[in-house]
């Protein structure tokens, strides 16, 4: 792994580590293949995960790299629950979450928030213990969300991206930062892709 961080290309005058470059390139990949709901979209996060444990750690942002290692754990769970709701047309089927599920998403969201940078103060693990912490929390609330098939999960991700980009930036990971920016552009056209495709499974769902 040494190699892939000390190696690299410059790119408009800018250094980026073949690490970074190759995971952040998988990250954007499952964006992509999330939105058209097949299961590639887990091994390719997996492979995501490595590299860019990798570079936080190296750059000292230890919330960024933390959560490398939750969401390998998330993503296991969520390639294990997407085969058992696959449809034969359409692929996984989604759905909006209910109001008790998005108060949940927004409580787990704000204390873990709080919680995490309280942890990484007291460990000096990050410069920027609070950003950190968001960043790693909304991953993970994320991911759960994604797994369980809610077209909420892409709220959040909108959220995670606001905090990311001048938290890269003020890092040095110019190119990671732009990566998030392009993140925040699929992430819209996603959560109108699987906000469509519940709108659908409600309609063809029999009226009890």
């Amino acid at each position: 792994m040494s190699f892939l961080l000390e190696h690299g290309v410059t790119v408009f005058g800018q250094w980026i580590s073949i690490a970074e470059l190759a995971g952040q390139i998988c990250a954007l990949a499952v964006v992509f293949l999330a939105e058209r709901r097949t299961l590639w979209t887990w091994p390719v996060q997996v492979g995501a995960t490595v590299l860019l444990f990798a570079v936080y750690t190296s750059a000292h942002l230890g919330g960024l790299a933390a959560r490398q290692v939750a969401i390998l754990v998330i993503s296991l769970y969520g390639w294990w629950a997407w085969t058992r709701r696959k449809d034969p047309v359409y692929g996984v089927v989604v759905r909006t979450g209910r109001l008790a599920e998005r108060l949940a998403l927004a409580g787990v969201f704000a204390a873990g928030t709080v919680v995490m940078a309280l942890v990484l103060q007291a460990l000096h693990a990050s410069w920027a213990p609070w950003p950190d912490a968001a960043i790693f929390v909304g991953t993970l609330v994320a991911f759960g969300t994604q797994g369980l098939g809610l077209v909420e999960f892409w709220l959040v991700w909108l959220a995670v991206d606001a905090i990311g980009v001048p938290l890269q930036i003020a890092s040095g990971l110019y190119f990671s930062a732009a990566i998030y920016v392009v993140f925040a552009a699929l992430v819209i056209h996603g959560w109108w892709s699987w906000s469509r495709s519940a709108r659908r499974t409600r309609v063809s769902q029999p009226v009890r």
